[in-house]
């Protein structure tokens, strides 16, 4: 019985090879693909990826309840993860000359998946079986999804992609964050005898139900404030964590002069 519930989590891994495989592939049809047909590979390859990211989460997920992680299934999940949300957005961003600068494209494409590579082998050397912690710089799926996720944002709101210089910028802060040390939140656990992953499932289900009325306009914007919150959390603990660290030097002085006194 044990190993058939850990056949499950490698088949959704294996869907989320799948599709990270045929995101390559459909992008790499751009060179014989018609100016009609162009604009729906696009979306094809785009979909697939997220579609990979959804296999990935189901992954995880199994593994948890099912309690049948395993470091080989770490490595694996890994060595798939950089197809999916390594290879195939650096790929997409080419093969689509989403950023018409000449060979900037595949350089910039390059640190992406580079910066995704040394993400995912610091998070096989560090990761854990026994407790689930957050993670530590932005993970490359949510990366991922953070820039396929615009195309369909601003097509959505312009019905073309817009903004390079900000897409060029997004990649390079996904890239900086994926390998800094900013924590990121991690998916809650299945305790809700606590309020803080009673709050994050809330979110969770939220934001799914948000993305079954108009995933195109939805998912870009999630992803963000994702990002943005583990951003500002560290510059909260950071400044107040300074002043905490001031106020406690302070007040061991006057507790020492006081002694002195005395």
């Amino acid at each position: 019985m044990k190993d058939i519930r850990g056949i499950l989590p490698g088949m959704f891994t294996v869907g989320n090879l799948a599709c990270g495989f045929g995101s390559i592939i459909v992008s790499c049809h751009t060179a014989v693909a018609s100016t009609e047909s162009l604009s729906r590979n696009i979306f094809e390859a785009v979909w697939l990826i997220i579609l990979a990211a959804f296999f990935d989460f189901l992954d995880g997920l199994v593994a948890r309840l099912s309690r049948t992680y395993s470091k080989f299934g770490v490595e694996l999940d890994s060595l798939t993860d950089i197809v999916s949300f390594g290879v195939a957005p650096a790929v997409l961003v080419v093969s689509y000359s989403l950023i018409s600068h000449g060979n900037w494209a595949w350089i910039l494409a390059f640190v992406y998946l580079m910066a995704g590579t040394y993400r995912l082998a610091r998070f096989n050397v560090s990761a854990s079986l026994e407790k689930k912690t957050n993670f530590m710089g932005l993970p490359v799926p949510s990366a991922a999804i953070v820039i396929v996720s615009y195309i369909l944002f601003s097509h959505e709101l312009w019905g073309e992609i817009r903004m390079e210089k900000f897409f060029i910028i997004l990649i390079l802060v996904t890239s900086a964050l994926m390998v800094s040390t900013v924590e990121f939140e991690a998916m809650p656990k299945f305790d809700f005898s606590k309020i803080r992953n009673r709050i994050k499932m809330l979110f969770i289900v939220m934001g799914a139900i948000a993305v079954m009325i108009n995933a195109s306009l939805v998912i870009f914007p999630l992803v963000t404030i994702y990002i943005l919150y583990g951003v500002a959390r560290l510059l909260v603990t950071l400044f107040f964590g300074e002043k905490a660290v001031v106020r406690q030097r302070a007040a061991t002085a006057v507790k020492n002069q006081k002694k002195d006194n005395d």
